[in-house]
């Protein structure tokens, strides 16, 4: 029998639905406007700058970005094109294939970091409370657990 929802669950899940939507739109819209760079390659980037030695297997920034591979492959050509990154061969893996920022993709980067970062805080951070900052966090991470746990993948 379905546990159809009440009114208060209803409610949550719209305005939950509705407001990670509009979120989700306005950084996007706000990172385009200030950098040119869609969000998906903005996220590559920061995972290529936190990296040791700024390199990482594609597999992983497909793992990190919860992404296909084809889908990572053609991110990765169009930030090439842009000289952001270089792919190289693994050197143990001649299969495997690894992607390096470069000097001139971490400047971009660090170009637009600000206007991401203030983005986040106009329409996130700074409308909540710490006490709602926290619980926002850990409702956040419940639901990560829930859809990366060993259910999660089970039902992949």
């Amino acid at each position: 029998m379905t546990r159809w929802l009440d009114d208060d669950e209803q409610h949550a899940w719209r305005t939950f639905g509705l407001a990670t939507r509009l979120l989700t739109d306005r950084l996007e819209r706000d990172l385009l406007t200030a950098a040119d760079m869609p969000p998906t390659y903005y996220e590559l980037l920061v995972l290529l700058s936190e990296a040791p030695e700024r390199t990482l297997r594609m597999s992983e920034l497909a793992t990190w970005t919860n992404s296909k591979p084809s889908r990572i492959t053609h991110a990765i050509n169009k930030l090439e094109q842009k000289g952001w990154v270089r792919r190289e061969h693994c050197a143990d893996d001649r299969r495997g294939w690894l992607t390096v920022l470069t000097d001139d993709g971490l400047a971009a980067l660090r170009a637009a970091a600000p206007r991401h970062v203030a983005s986040v805080r106009e329409h996130l951070i700074d409308l909540l409370t710490p006490e709602q900052l926290r619980q926002l966090a850990d409702i956040s991470q419940v639901l990560l657990d829930h859809l990366t746990g060993p259910a999660a993948k089970a039902g992949d």
